[in-house]
Order: C-alpha cells, then structure tokens, then sequence
C-alpha cells in the first residue's frame, strides 16, 4: 500500500500543482508507473472543476460559472496540458523536419499556431458545456478529465519517445511501464462513464480510439514518436471529443 501510495503521489506531483510531501523520492521508474493513476488525476482535476461549477452556479450565471470552472483545472496543472497543445501546434504547424518541428516545441515562446490552437480548443470546450444542462456538467467534467487521460497512456504503451537525448524543456516524461499499469488507468477511466447516457461508451470510446491511432501515425510518420507535448495535445483533443460525443448523444436522445 505504501508504495501505490508513493506512485500517486508521484503523479500528483508531475501532472498537478497540489503539494506532496517534500520528503517523497522521485525515480524515473517510479514515474513510469505513476502512469497508472494518470486518468485517477483526471477525476481530481475534473473534480476541482466541476466542484467549482456547482458552486457557482448557485450564485453565477451558467456561462461565468463554466468558464471559471475551466480556469479552475487550467491552474490546477499548471496549464500542463495546455501548454502542450499550444507547443504542439506550434511545431507541426511551423516544422517541417523532425529536427524542426523538435525545436519549435521546446522553445518556451507560444506562437500564431499556438495561439490560435489555444483559443480554438479552449473556446469549443466552453461552447460545449455550456450547451449541455446543468445537472450534466459536473459529471461529464469528471469523465472527461479522467477519460482523455486515458489515451496519453495506450500512446505511452505502444509507441516511442522521439527525442534522442532523451531531453524536455522542463520536467522528465513518463514512460511505459507493466501492463498492469495500463490495465488499472483503463479501469480508472471508464468507471466515471457509468453515470452518464449508456450511448457514450459506444460512441465516444471507439472516436477516442480512432483519433489517437491517427495521430500516433501522424507523430511516428513526422518525428518518429511522441513527446511530452504531444501526449498533452493528444489528452486535450480527446477531452473536446468527449464533449462533442456526450453533446451528439444527448441530442439523439432527445
């Protein structure tokens, strides 16, 4: 116990800003299965989020509410997604060799693709639940943190680190670790789905599936793997997908 207490510690650590205690070790293999409780973060800061929407609400009108809520997880992680969506961007956008696009990524500025992915992404996140009703929200804020964080995972498990050096721009990457470790984060990640319309998993998990074997083609095909921007801008893609999808369901169901 002590130790699956010590990995998710360890992932509260890497992927969030909340406080562990200074006295916990960080090993780069106690970081690779802290993979494990990735989509477990994903219920803490969806929980944040939606514990902040509730709040407001009461008080707010829906669309400050849901903004805030969103603001709410951004510093939570320190923007850690984000960050990695606008780099993602950025480099594919602007690159075009591996060498390129590597260097693009680990430049800390945030460009016009950057920025202009940012605000894309965030602004559809935001339409998006604001669309849903209110007794929704706070759950598909759960679900949606958890199972996003889910695909990062099956990337780290069936692909490669691209960068030889083995280098980052700030914090080390998490890699693959025992299969048991991928088969608890995708036990983690679908149990949030049970509270919302049984057509979700039908429909969500297969999109998921699909748009991340197409970007791990597209990363392997362009710079030879993943990188930890890439796994970021993979987990905010899918979060959006996971809206649209609840979003197309409930329409249907009406």
């Amino acid at each position: 116990m002590k130790k699956q207490v010590q990995l998710f510690l360890t992932a509260v650590m890497f992927y969030t800003r909340i406080p562990v205690p200074a006295t916990l070790e960080y090993s780069p293999e106690r970081l690779n299965r802290a993979t494990r409780y990735f989509p477990l973060i994903g219920w803490i800061v969806g929980g944040a989020g939606a514990a902040v929407f509730y709040g407001l609400v009461q008080i707010l009108p829906l669309q400050l509410s849901v903004f805030l809520s969103m603001l709410a997880t951004i510093f939570l992680t320190g923007a850690f997604h984000e960050d990695g969506f606008a780099d993602f961007c950025d480099g594919f956008g602007g690159g075009y060799t591996r060498e390129k696009i590597l260097t693009i990524m680990k430049d800390s500025r945030i460009g016009t693709y950057g920025s202009v992915g940012l605000i894309g992404m965030l602004g559809t996140k935001f339409l998006a639940l604001q669309s849903m009703p209110v007794y929704e929200i706070p759950m598909a804020m759960v679900a949606a943190h958890a199972f996003s964080r889910l695909m990062p995972v099956l990337i780290i498990f069936n692909s490669w680190y691209s960068r030889d050096d083995e280098s980052s721009k700030s914090k080390p990457i998490g890699k693959k670790g025992k299969n048991s470790d991928l088969i608890i984060a995708i036990i983690v990640a679908l149990v949030p789905m049970a509270f919302l319309p049984w057509q979700l998993m039908a429909v969500a998990l297969p999109a998921a599936l699909l748009l991340t074997f197409l970007f791990k083609k597209y990363t392997e095909r362009k710079i030879g793997g993943y990188t930890g921007d890439g796994l970021g801008a993979l987990q905010q893609l899918v979060e959006v997908l996971f809206y649209l999808c609840l979003l197309g369901v409930s329409g249907l169901a009406l």
